[in-house]
């Protein structure tokens, strides 16, 4: 298959999309929490759903980048079958997030950085690609990967 799937998608350039979930992620540190910021894109590339964590001032456990994003891009198409978007987020997935991204039926998904230690998307867990559900999402990781983990670890520096 070429560099482009039958969707349209470019497979091998997906920092733009992250460059604004690195904005997004901005927005998270800035408001005191986390830094992950994810965007949901269409099959042109369109940006259809954004997000960033929002835990410490919505108050809400569930308010994670990738849910927001993912409610935002729902709401935008009026469906909650998301199945030719693709969800670029700065770090991996937790296992909260990762059953959202196969609730909502995604099949592609774009990390930054991986989580070593809450990442159910390749590192601790895999659960996007576990064959005893089902799931077969494509997994395309690294992708400003310095840069997002430098967002993080300057965030829990700073806290320490």
């Amino acid at each position: 298959m070429s560099d482009r799937d039958r969707a349209g998608w470019d497979r091998t350039d997906w920092s733009g999309a992250m460059g604004e979930a690195l904005a997004l992620a901005e927005r998270a540190s800035a408001a005191g929490d986390v830094p992950v910021g994810a965007v949901v894109l269409d099959a042109t590339g369109a940006v259809i759903g954004r997000g960033f964590n929002h835990r410490e001032v919505a108050h809400d456990p569930t308010a994670h980048a990738e849910v927001l994003a993912l409610r935002e891009a729902a709401a935008a198409r009026g469906t909650w079958r998301l199945d030719d978007c693709t969800l670029v987020v700065t770090l991996e997935p937790c296992v909260m997030c990762a059953g959202a991204l196969l609730a909502a039926r995604i099949p592609r998904l774009v990390i930054g950085a991986w989580d070593a230690k809450a990442g159910a998307t390749g590192s601790q867990w895999d659960l996007v690609r576990d064959a005893r559900i089902g799931a077969k999402v494509e997994v395309v990781s690294g992708v400003r990967a310095a840069e997002s983990s430098s967002l993080l670890s300057a965030f829990f520096e700073a806290r320490r």
